[in-house]
């Protein structure tokens, strides 16, 4: 097992869900990446997302597009990203460490090439936002051979076939984007048609399935917990560390009420 089944593990022993929060590499600031990182934790993030900043995020709403920008202007690239994990693995080997990003930067080096670099600097998974699941059989088994999950995605939209598909393909957990469009879209969150579909999707599920999209409060994060094994938060918490003085202070600030209202 590696760090997410360890921790999902634990998790389920302990009657608890996760909190996944998602940041994107070098924004706002190149030094405030690996502190951010540790005080999500120290706030009570069970596993953390970290964004790979890519120039077409199709998938992203405007918050996340926007902190992309900003990274990659500050010439953030895999070397800072890994490189960061490397830094966080300093003080902290226990959290896992999922990348999130597109699949341009894994193809352009190899998906084995990009998995032993990934889990030689202490990644535990990969999520690639544009990587369908009819073609990801080839980048699961390189990855598996690194000893990395590739985390894949299921929407409202998913056919039967797929969602058998993912059932039979996932590893690590798989991610539910609650609604179909694209991240930030908070008004369009709906916990009760979103606890139905999980409901089903979870059915026969090997992995854990946590849900994302639209959650950006502690309100919302416990709505769609009640469905889910765990609940991922990230434009909410990149517009609050935008502006912030003190990114890390920011950060424990945002995530303190989620992970309270996660275990009342």
């Amino acid at each position: 097992m590696n760090r997410i089944d360890t921790r999902f593990a634990q998790l389920k022993s302990a009657g608890r869900k996760a909190l996944v929060p998602f940041v994107t590499a070098g924004d706002p600031s190149l030094e405030a990446t690996v502190p951010v990182m540790h005080a999500l934790v120290e706030a009570g993030a069970d596993v953390i997302e970290l964004g790979v900043p890519f120039s077409d995020p199709m998938a992203d709403g405007p918050t996340i597009q926007r902190s992309s920008e900003r990274a990659l202007s500050r010439g953030v690239g895999i070397d800072y990203v890994m490189a960061s994990v490397r830094a966080f693995r300093e003080r902290d080997d226990l959290t896992p460490v999922v990348l999130m990003g597109y699949l341009n930067p894994v193809e352009i080096r190899g998906p084995e090439a990009f998995s032993r670099v990934a889990a030689a600097s202490g990644v535990d998974g990969i999520l690639l936002v544009d990587l369908p699941p009819e073609e990801a059989r080839e980048f699961r088994d390189a990855f598996e051979a690194a000893g990395v999950a590739l985390i894949l995605l299921a929407s409202p939209t998913s056919s039967a076939s797929r969602i058998d598909m993912l059932r039979a393909l996932a590893r690590g957990y798989l991610y539910y984007v609650s609604f179909a469009g694209v991240t930030g879209a908070a008004d369009r969150l709906d916990a009760g048609a979103a606890g139905e579909r999980l409901r089903a999707i979870r059915d026969g599920m090997q992995v854990p399935v946590v849900a994302g999209f639209g959650i950006r409060d502690a309100q919302s994060a416990a709505a769609m917990a009640r469905d889910a094994e765990g609940v991922v938060v990230g434009s909410a918490l990149v517009a609050a560390l935008a502006d912030a003085a003190d990114p890390a202070s920011a950060a424990r600030a945002f995530l303190a009420p989620l992970r309270a209202a996660l275990d009342a």
